[in-house]
């Protein structure tokens, strides 16, 4: 552990999973004036990070002198895999997280991520929007966990495609049989082993060297992976296959956040206005057309749309991954869910 992450995690008491918070919200118990928050993507995620910087850069303007914020990108304060523990345990006061790492943990949020359904989710960026009956279903079933959803970025982001090496193509779904396939979420990883692929759940800060190994032989990824982490250099192809994909949400403890001064959550309210609008928004219409997939066209990566048997097996396959999410949320929730996802109103 580096000394400035020992320092920053004994300062919010986290440090040994102890959750003993050390900077209090205004008006709590323990008077105090600052506001902690925590992302773990790392600055070079251009679109996956802009949401985010916006609505701090927001979240500060609000604050008017009457509290102070303090935020942490690039894990340098938490990483991944200990975000929500934090969050639970009162260490931060808020968190963005991705919601393919967290599916397992907090299930609903699998709707993000659901092969057959993202597509549709994407292309339909007022479906997840704050206050949107999706949105609102969502937050139903976080309250049962005692999380908050303040925005989930006004939509998810730009699907996860198959990214293979040069000496390993995957052009179509029979390609993808006996290749080792790095995953995140648990959706990408059932389809990808009902296609019969080996799914291997490596982090991002570790799959350069795994493409470069032959640890794996393609990733499931979004391009902001791709590029953030050079991946392209090692990568001959993407087929560009939707099989998974997810949303950049904002979270917070639900009855902490019930207790904040009104003042606050009017704050953070409007603040998650401008990052509904502007985040996902700016990824999916700005910087993966104009930034992002230039930069995969000039590495010569070849580019495979997948045919229309192709997206047929992958619409027979995403109903089995569908039915084994709805038997985990509950098969009326999880219906509803989905058919709001696809854009019926019930």
């Amino acid at each position: 552990m580096t000394i400035t992450r020992r320092k920053l995690l004994q300062k919010t008491g986290y440090l040994g999973g102890v959750a003993l918070l050390a900077t209090h919200i205004p008006g709590s118990a323990h008077a105090a004036s600052t506001i902690t928050g925590v992302f773990y993507i790392p600055q070079s995620y251009k679109a996956l990070s802009a949401g985010a910087n916006g609505f701090v850069e927001q979240l500060k303007s609000h604050a008017a002198g009457q509290f102070a914020v303090e935020y942490y990108d690039s894990g340098t304060l938490l990483k991944a895999d200990e975000q929500l523990a934090a969050l639970r345990a009162g260490s931060i006061d808020f968190m963005f997280h991705t919601s393919s790492y967290i599916t397992r943990s907090v299930k609903i949020l699998g709707i993000t991520g659901l092969p057959g359904v993202v597509a549709a989710l994407h292309e339909n960026p007022g479906r997840i929007a704050r206050g949107s009956a999706l949105f609102n279903l969502v937050n139903e079933e976080l309250a049962k966990e005692n999380i908050y959803l303040l925005t989930m970025m006004g939509n998810i982001y730009e699907p996860e495609y198959l990214w293979s090496t040069a000496d390993k193509p995957i052009r179509s779904i029979a390609d993808i049989a006996g290749k080792k396939i790095r995953v995140v979420s648990f959706e990408a990883t059932q389809l990808v082993e009902r296609f019969g692929g080996v799914a291997v759940r490596i982090p991002s800060s570790e799959l350069y060297l795994a493409l470069q190994r032959g640890t794996v032989d393609a990733a499931v990824a979004n391009i902001s992976t791709i590029v953030g982490r050079s991946l392209q250099e090692q990568i001959g192809h993407v087929y560009r296959l939707p099989i998974t994909a997810y949303g950049i949400g904002l979270f917070v403890d639900l009855r902490r956040w019930q207790k904040l001064p009104q003042e606050l959550k009017t704050a953070m309210e409007s603040a998650s206005d401008w990052a509904d609008v502007n985040g996902a928004a700016m990824a999916n219409n700005d910087i993966y057309p104009n930034e992002l997939w230039p930069i995969i066209q000039d590495a010569g990566i070849e580019k495979i749309d997948p045919s229309k048997e192709d997206l047929s097996m992958l619409e027979t396959a995403a109903e089995d991954v569908t039915s084994a999410w709805k038997d985990d949320v509950g098969h009326e929730i999880g219906t509803r869910a989905v058919n709001l996802a696809l854009g019926s109103s019930s």
